[in-house]
């Protein structure tokens, strides 16, 4: 069978990686994928978001299966588009899809049916915004409404930092139409930790847990990033608390979404707060994570491409799923200066002496082929360069968390370009509490 990725970043490097194992699959493109992505795929130029050339080139190409990646193109109705169309898609409809791209309906949306979540308040008006901190003070989180590519979500320590949010939310629109209507949440603590089930209407199969750190500095210092590393499995994440999860969260989610003629289909992302309260979602993602599809995937066991059949027929259960008892560990490699302004177009050194690592795999993000460059001696690929903020995704498996972080660093210091940043304290929390 054929398969059409849609996407370009090391979420879709990793689901194309995983996809082309699949027995059944003879070939993969990605539109419009990555130099990393370009190894296994074929890849076809274009803009992911834009609807009407993904419906001319499905047409062209005729896939048995397109799958989605990016919320940009779900909020666009792709997946609508594509399904009317004839196509066999993996992805949620815009509707269903709304529980990530408008932060204000889906906070109404868990009120209205019971899933637990932090207390907050939506305004589409800056002075009333503004005046609500006042009366209330901090901690707060104040999050942009829409799609802000995971950085729109700014968490405020004091007064002073939420009416900077507001500010640079709702008057500067740092994150454009994005920031329309803002959430005001109250700070939850405890540990994070994302969730992601395949889902099929009311039927779901959750996936084993991992951790994203989302702060761009180590000891999570630093303003919010689209994720600078992950691991899985999360030691904090017990039997119990996962009996709640399904109960409580998806068990609840998934049945009132179909109530409400939003049935999902795809890939259901839950971001938790492990309080003393119990889980609480802080918001729902209406696709798979990044970085965390990059440890979740190469623990799946299973064929991704019969889950997500099964899950687009209805036929999904829980024995079609089954996981490796390894752990998993990516660190991000940064652009420097990300999240904010960066330089791109950097050479990247020592990807092949990563290629021969055991257990390792090197996700690509932000990268393209250096066509100007000369090739290496006797001809080969062009190299390769940066092309984004957040640019490889190292990732390495092991018997245990502590071996599986140390190899991804032994990877990463491998891995060179200009000004490259990563943390240097992935899973180092839960890895102090396991002890020696």
């Amino acid at each position: 069978m054929k398969v059409l990725v849609v996407g370009s970043g090391g979420r879709e490097h990793a689901l194309v990686w995983k996809i082309a194992q699949s027995p059944r699959v003879a070939e993969v493109s990605c539109l419009p994928g990555n130099a990393g992505i370009a190894q296994l795929a074929r890849l076809i130029p274009g803009k992911a978001e834009d609807v009407a050339y993904l419906l001319t080139v499905a047409r062209a190409e005729r896939p048995d299966l397109i799958v989605i990646g990016p919320e940009g193109p779900l909020a666009a109705g792709a997946s609508d588009a594509l399904t009317e169309s004839g196509f066999k898609v993996y992805g949620p409809t815009r509707r269903a899809a709304e529980v990530e791209t408008s932060k204000a309906w889906c906070k109404e949306f868990m009120v209205r049916h019971g899933i637990p979540t932090a207390a907050a308040e939506i305004f589409d008006d800056a002075v009333a915004a503004h005046g609500y901190v006042e009366s209330v003070g901090a901690p707060l989180v104040v999050k942009a409404s829409g799609l802000a590519a995971g950085k729109g979500a700014i968490v405020c320590a004091t007064a002073g930092e939420a009416h900077e949010a507001i500010s640079s939310i709702m008057e500067a629109k740092t994150f454009g139409e994005a920031g329309r209507t803002v959430v005001i949440e109250e700070y939850l603590e405890g540990d994070e930790v994302s969730i992601l089930a395949f889902a099929a209407g009311d039927r779901y199969v959750p996936m084993v847990p991992s951790q994203d750190h989302k702060r761009v500095f180590d000891g999570d210092r630093g303003p919010n990033t689209g994720g600078m590393g992950a691991y899985s499995p999360v030691p904090s994440y017990t039997p119990e608390i996962a009996e709640r999860v399904q109960r409580e969260i998806f068990g609840r989610a998934l049945p009132a979404l179909v109530a409400e003629g939003r049935p999902y289909v795809g890939v259901l992302y839950a971001g938790l707060m492990l309080t003393r309260q119990g889980p609480k979602v802080i918001e729902f993602n209406a696709r798979m994570g990044d970085p965390e599809t990059q440890v979740v995937l190469p623990r799946l066991d299973s064929d991704l491409v019969d889950i997500m059949e099964a899950s687009i027929t209805g036929s999904l259960r829980p024995g079609m799923v089954s996981w490796s008892p390894r752990a998993a560990a990516t660190v991000v490699m940064a652009s420097g200066g990300y999240p904010g302004k960066y330089h791109t177009g950097l050479p990247i050194h020592g990807l092949e002496e990563t290629s021969t690592l055991d257990s390792v795999l090197v996700f690509h993000a932000g990268t393209a082929f250096d066509a100007a460059a000369p090739g290496k001696a006797g001809g080969g690929a062009a190299p390769v360069k940066t092309s984004g903020g957040r640019v490889l995704a190292v990732t390495a498996l092991a018997g245990d968390l502590r071996g599986a972080v140390a190899r991804a660093y032994a990877a990463v210091s491998k891995i060179r370009f200009e000004g490259a940043h990563y943390r240097k304290d992935i899973a180092a929390r839960a890895i102090g509490r396991l002890g020696t």
